[in-house]
């Protein structure tokens, strides 16, 4: 059956348009857009009136928890929190157990996601064995079973000899290193950003200097062996900053924001909920306002939640001995929508772009567009709608959120992948 995403108003973050059309899909890819389309008698009309049409959002930067911690996720249920979120791929973090390092992983992820999945899945392979940081894992292997970028993420490269080995093989690939900075001796035992409220809340901080000494480091690395280099989740003024000057020298560098931490500052830990200890930290209001900066003058090129399920067990604790994470999927759209858009720090277009045509160009996935032939996956979202954050209706096993309760404004309406309807309304589809 072909389906007619009728009456939107379409975002294409690669014309650079705004228009409004709509937009024929059948036998699973766009097969043709236009003003006021007739529908035929077998074709399926979503009617987008009022609302805006774009290509389906993508986050390059999740932890779907399979294999090995199923309590916390599945592929499947981290995909249909991608589909109520609106987002028809995710890039999944290779730290499961085992860890993502091999060939064979690889292509489990990529099975498992076929059979059970709402959202294309595009797995993200270690850099090192068992991300111990010792030695390579089989980099080679892992690109021919499908990973798109390697990354330690959760477990810093401490070995700059290793990173800088692991970049030369990454750009013999044609391949991205997505590179968590941090530096353990420096943030060994923190539970937050090191400041003012951390010596207020008697809690061990993590200072900026643990994030930008490792920033530095990937941009000298990137520059000597010409790798791209994806910096994860930047936090802090000095790590825009480092980027910003990298990206001006012609290094190939990108990064990466997620919404807590362009929404949150270091005092949102007051009550000492867990679901506001994350990693990198929260930080100050000077470096949120650094990081919307980078956001709006295309320093930071890409939109990504870090989604990071744990469950209520391993959450409900002291605030030191709770895990770093929380859950971003299904509260994405509207705090991009609430912060950035509504307040005029990005377009429409700019925030789309982020969350779309970047992050496909930096893991060279063909994703990213609404051109005739492409795969159809289209997001259509209200701009308008007021919702709060309810964890109880959230599709993902995690409920570790520091937004329940909040009041946001713009939501994923429908979710289009490949073709077939996923979600719509808030309600995924088998």
């Amino acid at each position: 059956m072909e389906l007619l995403i009728k009456g939107g108003t379409v975002l294409d973050p690669l014309a650079g348009e705004i228009t409004r059309k709509d937009i024929l899909v059948s036998g699973g890819r766009i097969a043709g857009t236009g003003r006021d389309l007739v529908p035929g008698s077998a074709v399926e009309v979503l009617d987008a009136s009022d609302k805006l049409v774009v290509p389906g959002l993508i986050d390059m930067h999740v932890h779907l928890r399979e294999p090995g911690y199923e309590a916390k996720e599945t592929i499947r249920t981290g995909t249909r929190a991608a589909a109520r979120g609106g987002f028809t791929a995710v890039a999944c973090m290779p730290n499961t157990n085992p860890v993502a390092d091999t060939a064979a992983l690889i292509r489990y992820i990529l099975d498992t996601a076929r059979e059970q999945g709402s959202a294309h899945v595009f797995p993200v392979g270690a850099i090192t064995r068992g991300s111990k940081g010792k030695e390579l894992a089989e980099m080679g292997d892992m690109r021919k079973a499908g990973a798109v970028a390697f990354s330690d993420d959760g477990m810093p490269v401490a070995n700059a000899a290793l990173m800088r080995r692991a970049m030369q093989y990454a750009r013999m690939l044609g391949m991205p290193i997505i590179s968590h900075c941090e530096d353990r001796d420096l943030s060994s035992g923190g539970s937050m950003h090191e400041g003012y409220m951390s010596t207020v809340l008697g809690l061990k901080g993590i200072p900026a200097s643990a994030e930008e000494v490792m920033v530095a480091r990937e941009i000298l690395l990137a520059e000597e062996t010409g790798c791209r280099v994806h910096i994860a989740h930047v936090s802090t003024a000095g790590s825009v900053r480092l980027v910003r000057e990298a990206k001006s020298r012609g290094i190939p560098v990108t990064a990466e924001v997620t919404p807590h931490h362009f929404t949150l500052t270091d005092e949102a830990v007051a009550g000492y909920d867990t679901s506001t200890k994350v990693n990198p930290p929260l930080r100050t209001a000077a470096d949120v306002a650094a990081v919307k900066e980078g956001l709006a003058d295309g320093t930071i090129d890409v939109i990504a939640t870090d989604h990071a399920p744990h469950t209520v067990e391993e959450k409900d604790v002291e605030y030191e001995r709770a895990p770093f994470g929380l859950v971003g999927l299904e509260t994405a759209v509207g705090l991009v929508w609430t912060v950035l858009v509504e307040t005029g720090v990005l377009t429409p277009l700019q925030a789309i772009t982020k969350m779309t045509l970047n992050p496909a160009r930096i893991l060279n996935i063909p994703r990213g567009t609404l051109e005739p032939g492409v795969i159809a996956d289209i997001t259509v979202i209200d701009p308008d709608l007021s919702w709060t954050v309810d964890a109880g209706l959230f599709e993902s096993k995690g409920r570790n959120t520091p937004f329940q309760g909040m009041k946001l404004k713009g939501q994923a309406y429908a979710t289009v992948t490949g073709g077939r309807v996923r979600m719509l309304g808030g309600q995924v589809k088998d």
